[in-house]
């Protein structure tokens, strides 16, 4: 049986706005680096493994479906993405919690940058042909 909280979440997802839904993917990342981060910190490798590993997972997404012949900053935003995934992997493997508050710094104004322009894109939606 589906619980309430799961049902409105998958609700939440599946009503989504794109915009929304690449805000949510970018919230989801920085919690699973803030987590990953304070696991390495305290010695939980287990912990630590498993969020840095979902960030991974949420990176290569990101890079996946982007187009990068839609805009031209796309390219630049593609070699973030490969970066992100390479200090990730060595933080990961040299338990290296500095190195994922790097990459959380990274992402964090990326996170606001996209949450800005899914609220402004609300507002001023395209008219339709």
């Amino acid at each position: 049986m589906t619980s309430p909280l799961n049902r409105y979440l998958q609700d939440s997802v599946n009503t989504a706005s794109p915009g929304k839904l690449l805000v949510m993917l970018y919230d989801r990342l920085v919690l699973d680096l803030t987590l990953g981060e304070e696991a390495l910190r305290t010695g939980d490798r287990e912990l630590a493994n498993d969020k840095l590993n979902h960030a991974q997972e949420i990176i290569l997404e990101l890079r996946t479906t982007l187009n990068v012949e839609a805009w031209a900053g796309a390219p630049g935003l593609a070699s973030l993405y490969g970066y992100l995934l390479t200090e990730l992997i060595g933080a990961n493997i040299a338990r290296d919690a500095d190195r994922v508050a790097a990459c959380r710094g990274h992402i964090e104004p990326l996170r606001d940058a996209w949450r800005e322009a899914a609220l402004l894109a609300a507002a001023n939606p395209a008219p339709v042909a």
